[in-house]
């Protein structure tokens, strides 16, 4: 125990060395997810533009990347409920799933109170409103036909922060689920969820992104199993599941990484233009990035493509016609979780809005997903509790 005090505390008993290192990853991974969001979102400008290259044209014009200070630019709904997600886990005691999902009903429907100009979706907005929080299963909705948009996936990266672990797969798997379809009871829908929180758990690990891909399917099955036995129409899941499924498939076969060794295979010629026609390809209805399949497919492929750039990271990711900040919020948390703030301009995350109660909730995550790490001792957190 003095060991592992000495090699992980400091004097205050603060965290230190490789765990500090880490909880900047996770502080990294919600705040640079608000960025990647509101520098796709541009306060409603660039969210609905459909051209990377006018989009990025006027990047140029703003003096590029490096020199964008995004404190006058608001986050979108995204980030509000990516917030509310986070917030819904409490730092004391043991406690139940059903405990959780009343509190992150009560969060999503609190986080309506906040939407004035940041372009809420119309079939979120309207699915929380069904949620009652405090009565009996008042977390769950009805199955929507028409659920599989990107807002499930958008909210879910703090889930893979707080269960990082492999053995905490199987909760990752039903918090992303259900805290999903409280909002996007389709399975194009909550399992985007599944796969934002899976990655952001990958990040955090340092599992090597080629292989991601294949985690995903082989945690899709587990997924279907859950859904079956939760028995909340679990018919019309299951004959709805195969979208999301065969989409992947498809695209892990364009990269070249089904095995999740391979090196991923690119067009020689992939600029803005030819990435814009290719997450229009993937999409469900032309819009890239704005169903729950392709917004964390694309995030991923600006993932794979960019390496430790953040510059290149945003321009795959984030500076792109269709659904810019949804794709923008996943693909800068995985980055966040991988990279930390590693030559990321200060100006691009110092001013931006709601940053304290992003790293303030990162670092509670932390603690609650790594109790041994000396001040979490001081949170009173309990591992492997749904809280």
């Amino acid at each position: 125990m003095m060991a592992c005090m000495a090699a992980c505390c400091g004097a205050r008993g603060e965290a230190v060395g490789p765990m500090a290192a880490l909880m900047q990853r996770y502080v990294a991974a919600m705040v640079l997810s608000g960025v990647g969001d509101a520098l796709g979102f541009n306060n409603e400008q660039w969210e609905f533009c459909k051209s990377g290259e006018l989009i990025q044209a006027e990047l140029r014009k703003l003096g590029g990347l490096r020199q964008l200070d995004v404190s006058a630019w608001k986050v979108s709904d995204d980030t509000v409920m990516h917030l509310a997600t986070a917030q819904a886990w409490r730092p004391r005691g043991r406690g139940h799933a059903e405990q959780l999902y009343d509190r992150l009903s009560r969060e999503y429907l609190h986080s309506l109170t906040d939407m004035t100009d940041r372009a809420p979706g119309l079939t979120c907005m309207n699915a929380i409103n069904l949620l009652k929080p405090g009565h009996p299963d008042g977390w769950k909705i009805p199955f929507n036909p028409k659920g599989g948009g990107c807002g499930a996936a958008m909210r879910a990266m703090c889930i893979g922060l707080r269960f990082p672990h492999p053995d905490e797969l199987d909760k990752l798997i039903e918090v992303a689920v259900e805290s999903g379809r409280m909002s996007h009871h389709h399975p194009t829908g909550y399992l985007g969820s599944v796969a934002a929180a899976l990655f952001t758990a990958y990040a955090v690990n340092g599992k090597p992104a080629v292989s991601w891909g294949k985690g995903l399917m082989e945690v899709l099955d587990k997924a279907k199993n859950y859904v079956e036995k939760a028995d909340h129409y679990s018919a019309k899941n299951l004959a709805a599941w195969s979208y999301f499924e065969d989409q992947w498939n498809k695209y892990l076969q364009e990269r070249g990484i089904v095995d999740g060794v391979s090196k991923p295979t690119f067009p020689k010629q992939y600029g803005v233009l030819e990435r814009d026609t290719f997450y229009t390809s993937i999409s469900y209805a032309g819009w890239g990035g704005a169903s729950g399949h392709d917004a964390p497919m694309i995030a991923y492929d600006a993932i794979l493509g960019s390496g430790n750039s953040w510059e290149e990271l945003c321009n795959r990711g984030v500076f792109h016609g269709g659904d810019s900040d949804s794709t923008g919020a996943i693909a800068a948390a995985w980055w966040g979780a991988m990279y930390g703030f590693d030559k990321v301009p200060i100006s691009n995350y110092k001013g931006l809005e709601y940053r304290d109660r992003l790293e303030i909730l990162a670092r509670k995550l932390f603690h609650l997903s790594h109790p041994n790490s000396c001040s979490s001792d001081k949170e009173g957190s309990v591992a492997g509790s749904f809280l």
